[in-house]
């Protein structure tokens, strides 16, 4: 439905076509997400069962890990099942109401995603910078303590978000060229002054993921200055092993992330479907990676992975 432009409306229903050019195959999508969307469930839920299950493995790095899993499962879970509506049944209408909870959702979480990543990250210092003083300073209370703040810190952030958008008028059209809800997409179609929003919305990426990955950064500037410091060879090729799953994650997560915010505020003449494409891999891959980079990276994930499988064997 579109509108003369002097036309002020609220829809109840907003219209999510998918991938623009690409509605023919549609169908055939939905093959890859739904494979997706299942490794996803399969790899997260077998990090969380292992790291539940292996006292071993009752360490700040994995109780950080189980964190992130968790994040990752609602991620995929609040995305994937519409997405999967829209390819198979062409039910491409929500409401308004289910498209501002679902925008919230999706944005809280991906900063708390990235907060666990720093966490990790964080983790990985105190552990090779000073590993006498690691078990004493994250303690099962610090690392609650953290959790807390990360998850508050995604809502805090972005709770004005629904209301942001509640409140404007839209006089364009109701119909959104993507394939989950987002902020900046909605904002394309209001017909009041946006200047708030965007300077928010730049903002709160900034407080989330552009800090995060500067901090991470920075201390693995660090940590690297450790490793190569280090006496013995031995000892280096050890360190830079714990720490190379860890830099696979940060590549998966921010990478198809920055080029997504770029392209969706400043590339301007990037095709559609592209940056639809760029947009589901930053929100649905990394759920699906994150389990794998674990469990092949790390030995004890993976040998305990190994051992449930074969006492369910025999």
């Amino acid at each position: 439905m579109s509108l003369p432009n002097n036309t002020n409306f609220y829809p109840s229903t907003f219209i999510l076509l998918g991938i623009p050019g690409m509605e023919a195959i549609h169908i055939w999508l939905s093959i890859p997400f739904c494979l997706v969307y299942l490794s996803a469930l399969l790899g997260n839920f077998s990090i969380l069962f292992i790291i539940r299950m292996d006292s071993k493995l009752h360490e700040p790095m994995y109780f950080f890990l189980c964190m992130l899993s968790v994040v990752d499962l609602i991620i995929a879970t609040t995305a994937t099942p519409k997405i999967l509506s829209i390819f198979l049944s062409r039910n491409r209408n929500i409401h308004f109401e289910a498209y501002l909870v679902q925008v919230f959702l999706i944005h809280s979480l991906c900063s708390m995603a990235s907060g666990f990543i720093l966490a990790m990250a964080f983790d990985h210092y105190v552990a090779i910078r000073k590993p006498l003083r690691h078990s004493t300073v994250l303690t099962h209370r610090v690392i609650k303590s953290v959790g807390l703040a990360i998850v508050l810190r995604g809502d805090l952030l972005f709770s004005p978000q629904p209301f942001m958008l509640q409140w404007l008028p839209y006089c364009r059209s109701n119909i959104i060229p993507h394939t989950y809800c987002e902020f900046m997409a909605l904002i394309e179609l209001a017909c009041a002054e946006t200047r708030i929003c965007r300077i928010y919305s730049l903002s709160a990426a900034f407080l989330t993921g552009g800090l995060d990955f500067i901090l991470i950064i920075w201390s693995y500037v660090v940590i690297l200055y450790t490793v190569f410091h280090l006496p013995s060879k031995a000892a280096r090729l050890k360190t830079s092993g714990i720490c190379a799953s860890h830099v696979c994650l940060i590549l998966v997560a921010y990478t198809p992330a920055f080029f997504s915010f770029l392209t969706h505020r400043f590339g301007h003449s990037v095709a559609p479907h592209i940056h639809i494409f760029v947009a589901n891999i930053y929100l649905l891959v990394p759920p699906m990676v994150n389990p794998m980079i674990y469990g092949i990276r790390t030995k004890r994930i993976r040998e305990r992975f190994l051992q449930v499988l074969t006492s369910h064997k025999s």
